[in-house]
């Protein structure tokens, strides 16, 4: 499933960009990018359905043990947590970068270059 969703983003991307990079279009791929990062943010908290599984995974990202029994419990809608701080410091770009995902941005300016 995980392996699929990656696939499926990085042929998206590919597509998108190389019928789109004569365009001058890097505020438009920088939108782009952070919507998909916050779509991301949102499915992987969407997986991480029980409390106790938010608890473990947001200890295990380095959110102290108080703090993180706190986020686990918050009752807000999957897309507002999505767009909040508590993803924003443990769901980084940078995580997703590690796990190779790949970024319009990034993808965009190598084939601009």
């Amino acid at each position: 499933m995980k392996e699929e969703r990656k696939k499926r983003l990085h042929d998206t991307v590919q597509g998108w960009v190389n019928y789109y990079k004569l365009a001058d279009m890097k505020s438009l791929v920088t939108k782009l990018d952070q919507w998909t990062r916050r779509r991301m943010r949102m499915v992987t908290w969407k997986r991480w359905k029980r409390i106790r599984t938010r608890f473990y995974w947001l200890k295990k990202l380095g959110i102290d043990k108080r703090k993180a029994w706190e986020w686990a419990n918050i009752r807000k809608g999957y897309w507002r947590t999505s767009g909040s701080h508590i993803l924003a410091r443990t769901l980084t770009n940078e995580l997703f970068r590690r796990a190779r995902y790949i970024s319009f941005l990034d993808y965009y300016l190598s084939v601009r270059s």
